[in-house]
């Protein structure tokens, strides 16, 4: 029922006449070679494993494996997978011309409590043929999961789904992205800025400025993504929301003390006991970034 080409209604504006998700539908963009599908799968493998990994770095472990690439086609890949090195730098990158580039305000924050920041980033997903683009929006004092969505374009809509569904179950005190175009168009933090919400960027090439989603996309992958190869994007839509609810209500986590983030994040709203006897467990879960 929904058209690619269609010459008067966008595909989201058919998806909303239908009342559907746009990331519930999905069109056969022209595909990469096998070939070359191939290749970003193992980046993919190897990035998540060294995330700083450069063009260089990646070119050179891919002719290890027997792969006769230069570094051109790398980086194509690269761009095309959303991926660059991530390693302490200076920001010597410039803003996207239109577009504000938001300080980062995390350098001395002492996290302490839910909502008081929240984080985004996209990541690669694969699947048996072809691939997908994640975005999620996480907790940072609980790793809860707030909203996630799927596309088969690195387009702000997308971004903007996951950000609405995310403000439908609170507000922050900040909210910290990198410098991508998603996150640094006017829509999106026009959305952030008309509920109250601070905007935080990363620093370009950063290594911790976001490390909390770099964590949760670990786990995604290697606790779900390549276990399962999903065949299509309905199922990795599927399969990707059982983890999150795996994650967020089942997956204990060490650096929670072995709670679930929804135990944390629901621990000062939902919850009456004293708030003395969290005194220590909060304690240790605070992160002083100075």
């Amino acid at each position: 029922m929904v058209q690619n080409n269609h010459p008067n209604f966008s595909i989201r504006e058919q998806c909303e006449l239908l009342d559907l998700n746009r990331s519930t539908y999905y069109y056969d963009l022209q595909p990469e070679s096998e070939y070359n599908q191939l290749l970003m799968n193992l980046m993919d493998e190897q990035y998540t494993k060294t995330p700083f990994y450069g063009s260089l770095r990646l070119t050179a472990w891919l002719r290890r494996q027997g792969h006769r690439v230069n570094r051109k086609r790398v980086q194509r890949l690269m761009g095309l997978m959303g991926i660059s090195a991530i390693y302490p730098t200076k920001n010597t990158s410039q803003p996207r011309e239109g577009h504000k580039i938001y300080p980062y305000l995390l350098q001395d924050i002492e996290l302490c409590r839910p909502n008081q920041v929240w984080s985004t980033d996209i990541t690669y997903i694969r699947l048996s043929e072809g691939f997908l683009y994640l975005v999620a929006i996480l907790d940072w004092f609980s790793r809860y999961v707030l909203a996630w969505a799927l596309s088969n374009t690195l387009d702000v809509h997308f971004c903007l789904e996951a950000l609405k569904d995310a403000l439908t179950k609170g507000h922050p005190d900040i909210f910290n992205t990198d410098q991508g175009s998603q996150f640094t168009s006017d829509n999106f933090t026009g959305v952030l800025l008309e509920n109250g919400v601070q905007i935080s960027m990363d620093g370009r090439g950063r290594a911790l400025d976001n490390i909390f989603v770099e964590r949760l996309w670990r786990s995604v992958k290697y606790e779900n993504v390549y276990l399962n190869n999903y065949e299509s994007a309905k199922d990795a839509y599927r399969g990707l929301g059982e983890y999150f609810a795996f994650y967020n209500n089942e997956r204990p986590h060490q650096s929670l003390g072995y709670r679930t983030p929804i135990e944390v994040h629901n621990m000062e709203g939902g919850e009456k006991e004293s708030r003395k006897k969290y005194e220590t467990k909060t304690q240790k879960l605070c992160l002083n970034f100075g």
